[in-house]
């Protein structure tokens, strides 16, 4: 795939790139900000990851930056009636937040969704509270589409999530 902003490289993801997502994933800010649950094992991720990696209907793109993979974005085609849309995750590890490897691997995914799947419809779900995935999301026509109040529990609390929901003309 090119290559972005800050001489971030988007690729799709390999299995030789599964320590640095496990850490990426493990991160503290990471962790905290992603609907994942913090006590999956190296070996269920690494389990996770390959099926991901071979299945047709979901795309890793991961980001690395000398060398390093720091961020991965993936999107899920949905099927049957819902075929025509696509769930979207990011996590970046926590050195390289408000670097622009967000905007690279959000970018990344939409021209893959555009350009590539014809999807028309892109969906995801965030903490209501998380600003700066808001903006980033928004930056590229996802909208505020509801809230999921007490949607999910962070920090042992019930926090809302927004759902956004992005429309390709």
């Amino acid at each position: 795939m090119a290559k972005y902003d800050r001489d971030i490289q988007i690729r799709p993801a390999r299995m030789s790139d599964v320590e640095d997502l496990y850490r990426v994933r493990l991160a503290p800010a990471a962790a905290r900000e992603t609907l994942a649950l913090p006590s999956l094992s190296f070996e269920a991720f690494e389990k996770g990851l390959s099926s991901a990696v071979e299945s047709a209907r979901e795309h890793q793109l991961v980001a690395a930056q000398e060398g390093r993979v720091v961020g991965m974005a993936s999107l899920s085609e949905r099927s049957g009636r819902r075929a025509h849309t696509g769930s979207v995750g990011i996590m970046v590890h926590d050195d390289y937040l408000g670097r622009g490897v967000g905007t690279a691997l959000l970018r990344g995914i939409v021209d893959l969704a555009d350009n590539w799947l014809r999807l028309s419809r892109l969906q995801l779900e965030v903490y209501a509270d998380n600003a700066a995935a808001l903006r980033l999301y928004e930056k590229f026509g996802f909208e505020r589409e509801g809230r999921m109040r007490r949607g999910a529990v962070r920090d042992g609390e019930l926090a809302d999530l927004v759902t956004m929901g992005r429309l390709r003309d």
